[in-house]
């Protein structure tokens, strides 16, 4: 395998996994990109901490914005001028969010983008969200609707930009939907969604909570058993699937984002290790130097 797919990896943390990251860092390459998410339950000053901490740390925050647990506009525009503030709003994340029912005035991601407050508050480059696997509450074509749509969007706000996706245990699903992504002529550079090393009965809860595919083939496609929950493991399978058939002309520019569920420091040495495992053996003249 090549590990230039693993070249500019980004992380997903949140907003009370700063001694995490702290722990993690010398683990990390400096100037990683890492998405702080956006939970219920979490203050707007924990998240804009999160922020802060991230850029200290040498590394690049990429705040999350949930459109659906927004309160107001008034909380939107202090979300953003503390961290315009902080120097923290270069790069955001903007998704629409759990609530079946938005708790403000922004229905989904691209009413957040349509306000003209992330430009006004100094953001440049804007993340959205894909779903190779579905959503269980979106229709697969509101999902495309909604997807091309923020594309269109970003593009005529001249904002840089990526989508995200949602992890899998498959990567056929994800190679798939990125020829129908090109398909549709979204050029966005792809995030594809890659759990860290978790344990499996962990890994499971997430991927009932968010729809994503874990059939008995599937399971065994990754490497773990849907009957021996007491386990962990990693994306080793998924990642030598996704780059044995990955083909830059079909699917674009493609780049790892690992979600850690807590665990950076175990995904940051998993993430080391594969990569030395998988490093090109030095030609002769190299090794004898």
């Amino acid at each position: 395998m090549n590990p230039a797919l693993l070249d500019d990896f980004s992380l997903e943390m949140t907003g009370k996994d700063v001694p995490r990251l702290e722990e993690a860092r010398g683990d990390i390459p400096p100037g990683t990109r890492i998405n702080i998410t956006f939970l219920a339950g979490e203050d707007t000053a924990t998240r804009l901490t999160a922020a802060r901490a991230v850029k200290r740390l040498g590394f690049v925050p990429v705040p999350h914005i949930s459109a659906r647990r927004l309160p107001s506009r008034p909380a939107l525009e202090e979300f953003l001028s503390g961290l315009a503030a902080d120097g923290t709003a270069g790069n955001v994340f903007v998704v629409g969010g759990d609530p079946a029912r938005p708790e403000g005035p922004y229905e989904d991601a691209l009413a957040v983008l349509r306000t003209g407050l992330l430009r006004r508050h100094g953001v440049r480059h804007v993340g959205i969200a894909g779903y190779p696997e579905g959503h269980p509450g979106i229709t697969d074509r509101d999902l495309w609707t909604a997807l091309t749509d923020k594309a269109v969007a970003l593009d005529a706000d001249r904002f840089g930009g990526d989508v995200i996706t949602q992890f899998g245990f498959d990567a056929d699903p994800v190679l798939a939907w990125l020829e129908a992504l090109r398909a549709r002529g979204v050029r966005l550079p792809v995030r594809v969604g890659v759990p860290g090393p978790a344990g499996v009965r962990r890994l499971l809860g997430y991927a009932t909570r968010f729809g994503v595919g874990t059939s008995a083939s599937v399971a065994r496609k990754y490497g773990f058993s849907l009957t021996n929950l007491m386990g962990t493991t990693g994306p080793d399978r998924f990642l030598h699937a996704l780059a044995d058939r990955y083909d830059p002309g079909r699917h674009g520019e493609v780049k790892i984002h690992f979600y850690t569920f807590g665990g950076l420091r175990a995904t940051a040495e998993w993430i080391d290790g594969f990569r030395r495992q998988h490093a090109p053996a030095p030609t002769p003249s190299q090794s004898n130097r």
